[in-house]
């Protein structure tokens, strides 16, 4: 705890329940973590800021799925494959029981009927999922299963006992303009990552509101370093979808090609040319077989040309680079054993709100290895929640107090103004010279501009109800920066997706974890590979 938790009183207007488990988030990971825990015997509640089932990344577009069949070859080519991309700082153990457990859990939505598409010779493609289907699906299964769903209804803050473990959290009802209180014997955080409200597609919701959380309960964070994922996009979209710049051809404004565009790692060069000035794309290596497969498999890629009368195939558009932070990133709240449990009693986290490190390294990449994580982590979450709440017994004796800080608190008369913070926030993370291409000079130099706007905004008083939300998300987007930069600079290498320009290198020093966390004095600290840290958790 931080020590300035305050005991727990009803807000007017405000709704009150218990739970055995409530999970926070309704996207992949949160109505799996929630099917879980119910089907292990606990009363679940789940919370969504959204509509449960249409909020969130994967519901708004197709994701492939790290769908392996059981056969031990392909097993040991599928996790070899990815070793180097992330920097070596994968666990074998949890690569593998993930890969379990998707396999399972794919083959439960089959069964469930979701629609998976066959090959010529009948069988079943199960390596992706079609958003909108997935999610219409796993929320009628959570349903089913016996979960009360709060929709348009995001947290602000944890409830924590005077023993400093989790006990529930509270938050806004968005559609009845009051509050609602769940008091639970463990909670599940599965709110996703950090998109900086940087307009990828369905990341409005993402704002690392579960970090703030979390950190405000005690929890830590890992590899938070390795959250600098910027994806291609129509700078007049929002689809951040990029397998199909594959077949672009990048030129300047004066229709000259950008060299390295086209190669492999060919968004640093992107990135670079940027910086510069204007960069244009046309899908022109595509053959008319390949385009009419890429309408087929993805047609909202085509939306925002569609609107705009432009054929990506024979037209040049204007690209971008859109920050997708810690949502194709592979940091988050630091889980200690095989049932997703953080660093504080009774909370568990899964999904993008969870370090990815243990299955990814220091690289997501696309969507399949997220895609099964969250499928694998909401699950064990989730029944480990349900276990934790069943072994505490009664808790509607234990005293509660709230342990959120920014924005919730009185401290001073000085407004909270968070249009302006999430702004300032975003000043500092979305260029590329600061976030893309690191250096020590300059991470410490944006540092040195957002510790002072965490201490102006920890100083300032409490949001007004109607900006309570955006000021808790302004919050969260500060506090995840903080963690980020910080952790960039222990980092003296170049390792996975954070490069560092001063230091170009991937450096075996370097093979390790970089735990981080605090909100008024942020810090960070080495900690031990998983093939050493984990192995001693599983015996």
């Amino acid at each position: 705890m931080t020590g300035r938790a305050e005991k727990l009183s009803a807000t007017a207007g405000s709704i009150e329940s218990d739970a055995d488990v409530l999970v926070l988030g309704g996207g992949p990971a949160g109505t799996w973590a929630a099917i879980s825990a119910a089907e292990h015997g606990a009363r679940v509640v789940l919370a969504d800021k959204g509509f449960c089932g249409t909020s969130g990344a994967t519901a708004a577009a197709g994701t492939g799925v790290w769908y392996i069949d059981p056969d031990p070859a392909l097993r040991e080519a599928a996790m070899a494959g990815r070793e180097k991309m992330g920097g070596y700082l994968q666990a074998r153990r949890w690569m593998a029981r993930t890969l379990d457990c998707t396999y399972a859990q794919s083959n439960r939505l089959a069964e469930w009927g979701y629609p998976y598409p066959v090959d010529d010779s009948g069988k079943s493609q199960r390596n992706s999922l079609q958003g909108p289907e997935y999610m219409r699906l796993m929320r009628k299964r959570t349903k089913a299963a016996g979960v009360i769903i709060l929709d348009h209804s995001p947290a602000l803050e944890l409830l924590v006992d005077d023993g400093g473990a989790v006990a529930g959290a509270a938050g806004l009802r968005r559609q009845k303009d009051d509050r609602w209180v769940v008091r639970a014997k463990a909670v599940v955080i599965a709110t996703g990552g950090c998109a900086f409200l940087s307009k990828t597609l369905g990341s409005n919701v993402l704002t690392g509101d579960g970090y703030l959380m979390g950190a405000e309960a005690g929890a830590e964070l890992t590899s938070m370093e390795f959250s600098n994922p910027y994806a291609i996009s129509a700078a007049f979209g929002s689809v951040t979808k990029t397998l199909f710049y594959g077949w672009a051809t990048f030129t300047y404004e004066d229709g000259s090609v950008v060299p390295g565009a086209a190669s492999k790692g060919g968004r640093s060069a992107i990135a670079r040319a940027l910086m510069q000035g204007p960069v244009y794309a046309r899908l022109d290596k595509a053959d008319e077989e390949v385009r009419r497969s890429m309408r087929a498999s993805q047609p909202n890629f085509f939306l925002p040309f569609d609107r705009t009368g432009i054929d990506p195939f024979t037209h040049r558009f204007p690209v971008t680079l859109r920050l997708e932070g810690t949502v194709r990133g592979t940091g988050g709240l630091r889980i200690v054993d095989d049932t997703c449990a953080t660093t504080v009693p009774g909370l568990y986290a899964a999904g993008d709100a969870a370090t990815r490190e243990l299955v990814c390294g220091g690289f997501t990449g696309g969507g399949s290895h997220n895609a099964a994580w969250a499928m694998s982590s909401g699950t064990w979450a989730g029944q480990g929640a349900a276990d934790y709440a069943r072994l505490a017994g009664a808790a509607s004796n234990r005293q509660v107090a709230r342990a959120g800080t920014v924005a919730l608190r009185e401290r001073a008369d000085r407004p909270f103004a968070p249009a302006q913070l999430a702004r300032a926030v975003q000043d500092e993370v979305f260029p590329y010279e600061l976030n893309y291409f690191r250096e020590a000079g300059r991470l410490e130099g944006s540092l040195e501009r957002l510790d002072a706007l965490w201490a102006e905004a920890s100083s300032a008083g409490a949001a007004t109800e109607a900006d309570v939300l955006r000021a808790r998300e302004a919050a969260a987007m500060l506090a995840t920066a903080r963690w980020m930069y910080r952790s960039g600079l222990a980092r003296k290498e170049s390792r996975g997706m954070h490069r560092r320009d001063d230091f170009p290198n991937q450096d075996e020093r370097f093979r390790h974890y970089v735990s981080a966390g605090g909100l008024d004095e942020v810090w960070t600290a080495p900690r031990t590979h998983a093939d050493g840290a984990y192995a001693e958790a599983a015996e």
